[in-house]
């Protein structure tokens, strides 16, 4: 807990998150309320007294340290609070207390671990793992979250080393889905744009009039072959062709 010593009181500031800006060989900090600086940040909060738990500028809010007039005309060339303040909320360095980098840490390691999850299944029973059983299996293999690192570009690396060592039975889901296609269709997309995003064609079909292919894909190449056969820039005629999802927890042979 902060607590500021003023002339005839003492204000004590509670879940404070400090945002930190050093100018030459000088520090200033403000003292906001947690959570909040991203909310202004990203616009969601546009009421400066929502964000702020004093209005004022410090040397160290800890120890009660008020910025004098001369050190901020130094710095910042005015003496004006607001203007201060505002440049510090705006681009200093937020300092987040142990809470509130627990609570980040945690609620990274969520979004890891459901993304393992929605992206894997057991090839076996073709269910999905729950986070918890994914975790243990992570631990395993010593894969460990990095809280600096992008956390869907690990969620894939640990997918990778899962599906590689085999701890328990795990395969990506993918997509099985079946796409019709006119004749006229089929002899402009298939080849050259739908069969590259296609991991394994199980049936192609051809009744006179249509063609029918049954496919295993990437869920990722979903959105591309809608795109190709449905989108506003598809390659081929309205009515021309169609794609449905068949199972969303397929396996590929």
């Amino acid at each position: 807990m902060a607590v500021i010593n003023q002339p005839n009181s003492q204000i004590r500031l509670t879940n404070v998150s400090l945002v930190r800006m050093k100018k030459g060989k000088k520090r200033f900090e403000i003292a906001c309320y947690q959570n909040k600086v991203q909310d202004w940040r990203s616009k969601v909060e546009k009421d400066l007294d929502e964000v702020l738990q004093i209005p004022q500028v410090f040397m160290n809010v800890s120890k009660g340290q008020v910025a004098n007039n001369d050190d901020l005309q130094k710095a910042f060339g005015t003496t004006n609070q607001d203007e201060i303040i505002l440049e510090i909320l705006n681009k200093g360095e937020i300092q987040l207390n142990e809470k509130e980098r627990n609570a980040n840490l945690q609620q990274k390691q969520n979004e890891f671990l459901n993304i393992i999850s929605t992206k894997c299944i057991n090839p076996r029973s073709k269910k999905r793992y729950p986070p918890s059983m994914i975790e243990k299996a992570l631990n395993e293999v010593k894969f460990h979250l990095n809280p600096t690192k992008q956390t869907k570009i690990q969620a894939l690396d640990a997918i990778k080393m899962l599906v590689e060592k085999q701890i328990i039975p795990i395969a990506r889901a993918q997509m099985k889905i079946r796409i019709i296609l006119t004749k006229k269709a089929y002899q402009k997309v298939f080849t050259s744009d739908i069969k590259p995003n296609i991991d394994q064609v199980d049936e192609e079909e051809f009744t006179g009039k249509q063609y029918e292919i049954v496919g295993i894909i990437d869920p990722i190449n979903y959105r591309v072959l809608v795109s190709i056969i449905e989108g506003d820039q598809a390659k081929i005629g309205k009515g021309e062709g169609t794609i449905e999802v068949l199972d969303m927890s397929a396996v590929k042979e």
